[in-house]
């Protein structure tokens, strides 16, 4: 693992491969390894970067841990590209990470060659239902003790890398740093400055907005509805699986986002 300095501190990300860039972006509670199934597909194509948000895998949380929001993942991956120098590069987010990088698109078009938002996060209608279930989920206690359930409900088929997944996400909570930033995350989720729905109308690179059919965190039926109406000309394709189509099935997935890469414009 290499390290870049952010305004959250430390940064850890993982690279392999060489050619066009593409960085890879996690959920919220997870690390760069969720991606493990179609590293070496994409790896063998292109220059991957693949981080670990702050507070997760092995970078350490901000301080203090209650200080992590959606709105400074958005700006910590402003300041990693910035960091590694990467111009028109390819950005593969899933959940919070989608929600960053359509924040990136959006506000820094010049950085963008092509966008892939997995079951993204920034897209739920904000009211009083939403944001109570945030601030619920946003307590440690509640991260504590029903965290693995929820990890659990959401990736909806099993196979040996959701395994991983699950035993990872079991150890890295057993830390008070992450179990702390990830409630954090979870509050932030509940303020407005985590919508993306309104800059996602400023997209214009190429998009593919991938969407697990069963998935209870971000609905293809809500969230998804509102992304494929936020970001005109985007592609949507939905999988049978939960929140992490890459991970859950991923020659379904791979079947889908290569031909996308592809065809992307140099």
């Amino acid at each position: 693992m290499k390290q870049i300095q952010t305004r959250a501190g430390a940064l850890a990300y993982a690279e392999q491969g060489s050619g066009s860039p593409l960085v890879l972006l996690h959920s919220a509670g997870h690390d760069h390894h969720d991606f493990d199934a179609i590293l070496p597909e994409l790896a063998a194509r292109h220059r991957v970067i693949a981080l670990d948000w702050p507070g997760f895998g092995e970078s350490p949380a901000p301080q203090p841990a209650a200080s992590l929001s959606a709105t400074l993942l958005a700006q910590v991956l402003e300041d990693a590209v910035a960091a590694l120098g990467l111009e028109r590069a390819i950005f593969l987010g899933n959940s919070v990470g989608g929600m960053a990088a359509a924040r990136l698109a959006a506000r820094q078009p010049q950085r963008v060659r092509g966008l892939v938002l997995v079951s993204s996060g920034g897209f739920t209608p904000m009211n009083a239902v939403t944001r109570g279930f945030c601030r619920v989920q946003g307590r440690e206690w509640v991260r504590r003790h029903t965290g693995r359930w929820f990890a659990r409900a959401y990736l909806r088929r099993r196979n040996g890398h959701t395994e991983a997944i699950l035993q990872r996400f079991d150890r890295d909570h057993a830390r008070p740093q992450t179990l702390a930033a990830h409630a954090a995350l979870w509050r932030s989720f509940a303020q407005d400055a985590s919508s993306v729905m309104v800059e996602a109308r400023g997209i214009h690179c190429p998009t593919l907005l991938a969407w697990g059919r069963h998935d209870p965190v971000s609905r293809p039926s809500v969230e998804g509805r509102q992304a494929r109406a936020a970001i005109a000309g985007a592609r949507y394709v939905e999988f049978d699986t939960g929140h992490m189509p890459f991970a859950e099935d991923p020659p379904a997935f791979l079947a889908e986002l290569l031909p996308f890469l592809e065809e992307l414009p140099a």
